[in-house]
């Protein structure tokens, strides 16, 4: 009997993978547990990380369910402050911390305040070089606001990715299917030919469903250790042994 994954692999090899950004290629330096901790300090709010990668994964959510229906990029200043004041509930929430919209929202005006970036993972340059090797094209597809020309150029991915595709450029975000299908126009591939790898299950997982493309879940934090609906790697270097059994 053959597994999920392996029934895509019945005819042709996969020639090319499109990849999430957040959450599967890059993330936030200082992490996310360190940014919250310093803010919730001024707070007298003791966080850990367990509670506070559960807690994202709730807000995360509510991220995928609020750009499935009116994406942040259509908001105005008061409603994407709502949103967030909503959001931070939800990641003080998996510290069992219950807080109140007004609270809230003084501690996100707190997170922002810090300073971040957002790098790269560690295991992400290498494992591309040999996905290369095995003549696999690579695609970014990201709900970021700026173009994909800007994304390659800001994650400095020129040598790596041949394209990259954001909501900028097609003006939907995942897991609205025209994004994917977008960027299966300009890659001149065929949905068949495609895995889209992604930490999210709405925008990820069932948008590439939706669109025809098998997924494959990226768990960095584990947060979906029983998830079978499709393959679950938790790094790139779990992705690259999988794609070359």
């Amino acid at each position: 009997m053959f597994s999920i994954f392996e029934w895509y692999y019945i005819g042709e090899m996969k020639k090319i993978l499109f990849f999430d950004l957040y959450g599967t290629l890059a993330g936030f330096y200082p992490t996310r547990f360190e940014i919250q901790s310093q803010a919730c300090r001024e707070f007298e709010l003791s966080v850990s990380q367990d509670g506070i990668l559960r807690g994202y994964k709730l807000a995360d959510n509510l991220m995928a369910h609020q750009n499935s229906t009116k994406p942040l990029r259509l908001m105005d200043e008061s409603e994407k402050f709502n949103f967030f004041c909503e959001y931070e509930k939800l990641v003080l929430s998996g510290c069992d911390i219950q807080v109140d919209m007004k609270l809230a929202g003084e501690i996100w005006q707190t997170v922002r305040n810090i300073p971040y970036e957002m790098k790269i993972f560690d295991d992400v340059l290498t494992n591309f070089e040999k996905l290369i090797n095995l003549e696999y094209e690579i695609l970014v597809i990201s709900n970021m606001n700026i173009s994909g020309a800007e994304l390659i150029k800001q994650f400095q991915l020129e040598k790596y990715v041949n394209f990259a595709v954001t909501s900028k450029d097609v003006g939907v975000e995942k897991p609205d299917p025209r994004i994917f299908d977008y960027a299966l126009k300009i890659s001149n591939f065929s949905k068949n030919d495609a895995f889209h790898i992604g930490d999210q299950i709405l925008s990820d997982i069932s948008g590439a469903e939706n669109a025809g493309i098998a997924p494959i879940l990226m768990d960095r934090d584990r947060n979906y250790l029983d998830f079978d609906r499709c393959l679950r790697v938790e790094d790139m270097s779990d992705l690259y042994s999988n794609l070359i059994h």
